[in-house]
C-alpha cells in the first residue's frame, strides 16, 4: 500500500452505502493484503531491488491514462519534488517490505504496515507542529508495544526481528510520505500523483535493479506475483481507492488499514500454510486496536 492522501468529497446514497461500500473495502483490503502475499512469492528469485522495479513500474503504467490527462498540472518544476515523495513514499518502503518479505511470514509485514497511521501522527507532531493529543499518544506507546512483542517472536525457530524492524521502518516512510503530499502535492489528482510518484521512484530505482537483476531464469509464478503485485496491488487498487475517497470521504476510506493486515495473514496462511503464533495475533491485536482507538472521535 502506497501512502497518499487527498480531501474527502460528497457521500453516496444510503441504499449504495448499505452494501457497496463495505464490498469495496472488503475487496480493497483483500488486494492489498495480497500484495504482501505476491512479495513473499516473488522476492527471493527476483531480489528485493529487481521486485521493487516491477513493482514501481507497472503500477506507474496502470496508472498512467490518469496522469496523462492532468498532464498540464505537473509541470517541469515540480518534478524533482515528485521524485524525492516517490523515493520516500514508494521505492525505499517498498524495498523494505520485499527485503522482509525474503525473512518473515507475509503476515508479518502486514501488520507492521498497519503502523502507518500512528506514524503519520508521530511525523507531523515531530517534524510539522502538529499536535498529537493524549489520546493518540496513548495509541502510539501501544502499538509501539505490538511491535516490540512482534520483533521479539520467533517462525520455525527463527528470529523475525530485523523483518519486523524493516516494515517498521517502512511504515514511517510511508508517514513521512502522507505529510508531505499534504503539504506539497494538495489540489493535484490523486491518482496522478500516484502514478508521477510511481514513475519517479522507478527511474531512480532502475540502475540499481539493473546492476542486481538475478542472472538464474526467474520461475513463471514469480512473474505472475510480481505482474499482480505491480498492476493489481500498485496500480488498480489505487484507482478503487479514489473511488472510494471520492464516495464517501478519505477518513471512512482509511478505514481499510484495519483490513490488510487480516486478509494478509488469511491469505499467506491459505495459500503458503504460514503460521499464525501466538504472538503474532498479540501484535497485531495490539497494533490494529491502537489505531482504532486513535481513529475514535473524542466525545
Amino acid at each position: 500500500m502506497q501512502a497518499i492522501e487527498t480531501a474527502p468529497v460528497p457521500t453516496t446514497t444510503p441504499a449504495e452505502r448499505a452494501w457497496l461500500t463495505p464490498l469495496e473495502l472488503s475487496v480493497l483490503g483483500a488486494i492489498w493484503g495480497a500484495s504482501f502475499l505476491f512479495m513473499r512469492v516473488a522476492a527471493n528469485d527476483f531480489g528485493p531491488i529487481a521486485l521493487v522495479e516491477v513493482r514501481l513500474a507497472l503500477g506507474s503504467i496502470a496508472l498512467m491514462p490518469l496522469l496523462w490527462r492532468a498532464r498540464a498540472q505537473f509541470p517541469l518544476a515540480l518534478w524533482p519534488k515528485l521524485a524525492l515523495i516517490g523515493a520516500i513514499n514508494s521505492a525505499l518502503p517498498f524495498l523494505l517490505f520485499a527485503w522482509a518479505a525474503q525473512r518473515a511470514p507475509a503476515g508479518v509485514g502486514a501488520i507492521t504496515n498497519a503502523m502507518t497511521v500512528l506514524f503519520t501522527a508521530l511525523v507531523g507532531f515531530l517534524f510539522f507542529g502538529e499536535k498529537i493529543g493524549t489520546r493518540r499518544a496513548v495509541a502510539l506507546v501501544a502499538g509501539f508495544a505490538g511491535v516490540v512483542v512482534l520483533a521479539s517472536s520467533k517462525v520455525a525457530g527463527a528470529s523475525i526481528g530485523w523483518a519486523v524492524a524493516a516494515g517498521a521502518t517502512a511504515s514511517f516512510l510511508y508517514g513521512i510520505g502522507i505529510n508531505l503530499v499534504r503539504r506539497h502535492l494538495t489540489g493535484l489528482p490523486p491518482a496522478a500523483v500516484a502514478s508521477a510518484t510511481l514513475g519517479s521512484a522507478a527511474l531512480l530505482t532502475l540502475p540499481f535493479a539493473i546492476a542486481t537483476w538475478p542472472q538464474a531464469a526467474i520461475p513463471m509464478k514469480s512473474w505472475v506475483s510480481a505482474a499482480l503485485l505491480g498492476i493489481l496491488c500498485t496500480g488498480l487498487a489505487f484507482v478503487l481507492y479514489y473511488r472510494l475517497i471520492a464516495r464517501i470521504g478519505a477518513a471512512r476510506a482509511s478505514t481499510v488499514t484495519y483490513l490488510i493486515p487480516l486478509f494478509g495473514v488469511a491469505w499467506a496462511w491459505l495459500l503458503l500454510d504460514e503460521p499464525l503464533t501466538l504472538k503474532m495475533g498479540i501484535a497485531g491485536a495490539l497494533i490494529l486496536g491502537s489505531v482504532a482507538f486513535s481513529q475514535r472521535a473524542p466525545k
